[in-house]
């Protein structure tokens, strides 16, 4: 069957206004075909948009116990189908699944197949896939039972996958640059569904809700140490003095150090919790598939990379800003409210890792 397949501290008033170039939100005008029908593959079968239902009692439903991912795929010209980095989405779900106990032994495989059909059933030469998996049927303690004369069955996770059309965003969003504003909601490094890619959005659509109405594409979240974490669904990257800067992601915050409270000096020393690596927080920011793409991108072109903490006087010093994720690729960004980024266009840096993730994606899908 797969024979075709291969594989807030604000800024608003720290400088006077200028003439501004960048796009504002509500210039994006990103398009998409709305009458077109998505193609839906839920739990094994493939099922037409209005039949694709879940329960009533899904824990995704209930209670946003769930986690999804969002790829950039299609179909070429001589009908082979692609999607990019998608080994990669799949072992960060896996990962993901396995640290908050959504789904032991994620067969990914399985999920590889069922993504990659259902794209070639979409047949579009971009497509936009997203991938579901929630907790199935509310039961979060499925290993366990209600007496061990009556062991308790275990509950299968729901899988959903979509796959519809990409949006098409404006050529002056990534020819001008975007404005993007500070959210006010702090990301805590220490709550543990923070760095994953987990249904619990609300919060994060609701600061993109009022950056929109502020006319920007994105909103900076920082963490409650104000150090910068990234936006609301995109990676952040900084350019200063030739250096790509990045804050530091899930699992970059360095290897686990000496428990130095025992009293037992004759015990071997214990780690400790990864909430407490080296003097540096837990990140709560995403590692993001495509700002992997783009770090190795920026490394085989001899482009300095530091992946640290950063503060919001890094961002407002940056020569050039840029945003990442699967839909967008590379955004540049040309204003953080009403202060420019460097010229307020966007920068050499910027443009050219823009042009070599264009070529990687054109790569898999000529």
């Amino acid at each position: 069957m797969y024979e075709h397949i291969r594989t807030r501290s604000r800024c608003s008033n720290m400088l006077p206004e200028r003439p501004r170039t960048e796009v504002r939100g509500s210039e994006l005008g990103a398009t998409h075909k709305s009458n077109h029908m998505a193609t839906v593959f839920l739990n094994g079968t493939f099922l037409d948009q209005a039949d694709a239902r879940v329960s009533a009692f899904d824990a995704g439903f209930q209670h946003g116990v769930g986690l999804f991912e969002t790829m950039l795929g299609g179909t070429t010209a001589l009908d082979e189908t692609w999607v990019y980095r998608l080994d990669a989405h799949l072992e960060r779900l896996a990962t993901s699944a396995r640290e908050l106990g959504l789904a032991e032994g994620l067969r990914t495989q399985g999920l590889y197949d069922a993504v990659m059909e259902t794209t070639a059933r979409e047949g579009s030469a971009r497509t936009r896939i997203r991938l579901t998996i929630t907790g199935g049927d509310l039961n979060l303690l499925s290993t366990t039972s209600k007496s061990e004369e009556q062991p308790q069955a275990r509950v299968e996770a729901t899988v959903l996958i979509v796959a519809q059309p990409a949006t098409t965003y404006p050529d002056a969003m990534f020819e001008r640059g975007v404005m993007v504003s500070l959210a006010d909601t702090r990301a805590n490094p220490f709550n543990p569904m923070e760095g994953h890619k987990t249904l619990h959005y609300w919060w994060r659509l609701r600061e993109l809700q009022q950056a929109s109405a502020k006319g920007a594409a994105e909103a900076i979240v920082v963490q409650v140490s104000n150090h910068l974490v990234g936006g609301c669904v995109s990676n952040l990257f900084l350019v200063k003095d030739g250096s790509l800067l990045t804050p530091i992601v899930r699992g970059e915050e360095g290897g686990v150090v000496e428990d130095t409270s025992q009293t037992d000096p004759t015990q071997p020393p214990a780690p400790v919790s990864s909430t407490a690596r080296s003097g540096v927080l837990p990140s709560p920011a995403l590692p993001g598939i495509t700002r992997r793409a783009i770090i190795e991108m920026a490394e085989l072109r001899s482009i300095p990379v530091e992946c640290r903490m950063l503060s919001i006087d890094d961002l407002l010093a940056a020569d050039e800003v840029f945003l990442t994720n699967s839909s967008w690729g590379v955004l540049p960004v040309a204003a953080v409210e009403a202060h420019p980024v460097g010229a307020g266009t966007p920068g050499k840096i910027t443009r050219t890792l823009r042009e070599a993730l264009t070529r990687s994606i054109e790569g898999e899908s000529a």
